[in-house]
C-alpha cells in the first residue's frame, strides 16, 4: 500500500469488480426466471398488492424499501426490462469496457446495478430475504468506488472489502458460538451434510465421512471465522511496517477464507452466499509489481495525489466517512448478547449484519407434494411432483445449482420449521390445481404434463442418507418414510 492508493492490490480489485458483477448477472437471471410466477402480477404473492398497501398506508410507506416501482408502476413487462438491462450492464462490468474509462463510469454502472436489484429485492417479500440478497448489494455498492483501470485501487475502498468480510464471517462465527449447543460440542457437522437446505452431488459423500472428521471440520470452521478475520487487516500495518510480511499476513487470512468457502461450496447449494465471499476474500490478496505503474507523481497533470485524481480520492474517502458512522451499529452487534443475524440497519443496506446457521437442524424433513386425477381422493393413486433442488426421487442424484438460487426450493426447506404453512404455499397448490403453466415451469417435473389434477395435497416425510450398504443393495441416496398428512385433500370448486 502507498497512502491513499492500494497500488499492490490491482489484481484483488479486477476479481472484486468483475466477480461482484458475475454475480449481478446470476440474481439478474435468476430473477428474470422466477420473480413473475412467484412475485409478478398473477405470482403466488403478487408485488402489486405489497405496492398497493404501501401507497396506501403510512406504515407501508415507511417500511417499504427504495424501489423503482414506488413512483413507476410495476408490470411484468418492466420487470424483465429491469432484468436485462442488469444481466447487459453487468456482463459489460465482467468483460471490462466500463473499466477502460474514467473511474465515475464504472461507479455510474455498479450503482446502477446496486439501485436496479434493491428494486427488485425491496419488493421480494419472503422469496427475497436470504441474506445474500443484502450481500450482493452492499458488494455492488463498494464495488462502484474502487475505480477504473487509469488510477490504482483508492485504500479506503479496499480496506472496506476487508470490513465485510469480516462481518460476514466473524458475524457467522459468533452466530454459532451463541447459537445451538451442537457448534460447541463438535457435532453440527455430523448432520448439516444431510439436513442442509438444498444438498450438492457430494454431500452424501461428506455426510459419510468419519466422526472425527466432522469434528475437524467444526473446529476449521471455527478458526476461520473467529480467527482468521481479524488478520485480514494485517497489510494497514504495511504503511509503517517495511518489508512483505504484513501483506504475505493478510493474503493467508484471505487463502484460509477462500480454502474453507470452497468446501462449502463442493457440499452444498447456497446460493451465491459462498461464491461471494470468495470473490470478497480476493480483496485481501495484494501482489506486489501488478499495478504499480498506475501511481503516477503527484505533481502529474491533472492534479493528482498518491496516482488518483483529487475528485476521486474525496468522492471515495467520503465513502469511508459514510461506513465509519454506519458501521457502528452492526460493531456493536457483533458482540451483543441477542446479536441479530442477516439485519440491515438502513434502507439503503449497507453495513449489515450476517450469519447463518446459527443452529443445525439433526432431522431432514421435507414436504412432498402430490396430486390425483381420481375422483375419489380416498381411493386415488397419487402422484408427486418433481422440484428441482429439493430432494425427492430417493435414487436422484441432487445437482449443483449455485450460484444459481432456486427460491421456490429454498423456501420449501423452511416449510417444516414454521409453526403454520404460509400463505404462498396455498397459492402454490392452487396454481398446481389449475395447472399454471409460469408455475410448472418452476418444477423439474409435472405427472400430468399440463393436464389439470382434480385433488392435490401435502405429506411430511422424513429423509435420511443411505448408508454405503443399503446404497450398494438398493442404489437409492435416499432412505425416507412417510411422517403425516400437512394439508389437503384440496381441490377447486366446480
Amino acid at each position: 500500500m502507498n497512502g491513499f492508493a492500494a497500488v499492490d492490490f490491482e489484481f484483488a480489485r479486477q476479481v472484486l469488480q468483475r466477480g461482484v458483477a458475475a454475480l449481478f448477472v446470476v440474481a439478474f437471471v435468476s430473477t428474470l426466471n422466477q420473480f413473475r410466477p412467484l412475485l409478478g402480477e398473477h405470482g403466488l404473492l403478487p408485488a402489486t398488492e405489497l405496492l398497493e398497501w404501501a401507497r396506501s398506508s403510512k406504515r407501508g410507506q415507511r417500511l417499504l424499501r427504495p424501489t423503482l416501482f414506488r413512483r413507476l408502476r410495476y408490470s411484468d413487462r418492466r420487470l424483465v426490462a429491469l432484468c436485462v438491462a442488469g444481466v447487459v450492464v453487468a456482463a459489460a462490468l465482467v468483460i471490462g469496457i466500463p473499466q477502460l474509462g474514467p473511474p465515475w463510469v464504472p461507479m455510474l454502472c455498479f450503482l446502477g446495478l446496486w439501485f436496479g436489484y434493491m428494486s427488485i429485492t425491496s419488493i421480494g417479500q419472503t422469496f427475497y430475504g436470504f441474506g445474500w440478497e443484502m450481500l450482493l448489494l452492499e458488494a455492488g455498492f463498494l464495488a462502484a468506488f474502487l475505480g477504473s483501470d487509469r488510477q490504482p485501487p483508492p485504500t479506503v475502498v479496499t480496506v472496506l472489502f476487508w470490513w465485510l468480510v469480516f462481518r460476514l464471517e466473524f458475524g457467522a462465527g459468533m452466530i454459532k458460538i451463541r447459537g445451538g449447543r451442537e457448534w460447541r460440542d463438535l457435532t453440527a457437522l455430523m448432520y448439516h451434510h444431510e439436513t442442509q437446505p438444498m444438498p450438492g452431488p457430494l454431500s452424501r459423500q461428506a455426510h459419510l465421512l468419519p466422526s472425527w472428521f466432522h469434528r475437524g471440520e467444526v473446529l476449521g470452521n471455527h478458526f476461520s471465522q473467529l480467527i482468521v478475520p481479524w488478520f485480514l487487516f494485517a497489510p494497514l500495518l504495511g504503511l509503517f511496517v517495511p518489508g512483505p510480511v504484513p501483506a504475505i499476513i493478510g493474503a493467508v487470512a484471505a487463502a484460509i477464507v477462500i480454502a474453507t468457502q470452497a468446501w462449502l461450496v463442493l457440499t452444498g447449494n447456497f446460493a451465491w452466499l459462498n461464491w461471494m465471499t470468495i470473490v470478497l476474500a480476493f480483496s485481501a490478496i495484494g501482489l506486489p509489481g501488478i499495478g504499480a505503474a498506475h501511481a503516477p507523481a503527484a505533481s502529474d497533470p491533472p492534479w493528482t495525489l498518491d496516482g488518483m485524481p483529487v475528485y476521486w480520492l474525496v468522492v471515495t474517502c467520503a465513502v469511508g466517512v459514510l461506513y465509519l458512522v454506519l458501521s457502528w451499529w452492526p460493531l456493536q452487534n457483533l458482540f451483543a448478547q441477542r446479536q441479530l443475524m442477516n439485519a440491515s440497519f438502513n434502507r439503503w443496506q449497507l453495513a449489515n449484519a450476517y450469519g447463518a446457521f446459527g443452529t443445525v437442524t439433526t432431522q431432514r424433513i421435507e414436504i412432498v407434494v402430490e396430486a390425483t386425477t381420481d375422483e375419489d381422493p380416498d381411493a386415488a393413486t397419487w402422484r408427486e411432483y418433481a422440484f428441482k433442488g429439493k430432494p425427492g426421487d430417493v435414487r436422484r442424484i441432487p445437482r449443483q445449482f449455485a450460484p444459481y438460487h432456486l427460491r421456490l426450493d429454498w423456501l420449501m426447506w423452511f416449510l417444516p420449521l414454521g409453526r403454520s404453512l404460509e400463505d404462498w404455499f396455498t397459492a402454490f397448490l392452487v396454481r398446481l390445481l389449475e395447472a399454471d403453466a409460469a408455475t410448472l415451469r418452476l418444477l423439474a417435473h409435472d405427472p400430468f404434463a399440463g393436464e389439470r389434477p382434480r385433488w392435490v395435497r401435502a405429506v411430511s416425510y422424513r429423509y435420511r442418507f443411505t448408508t454405503r450398504e443399503e446404497f450398494r443393495r438398493t442404489h437409492d441416496r435416499w432412505v425416507r418414510d412417510r411422517r403425516r398428512p400437512v394439508m389437503g385433500p384440496v381441490s377447486l370448486r366446480r
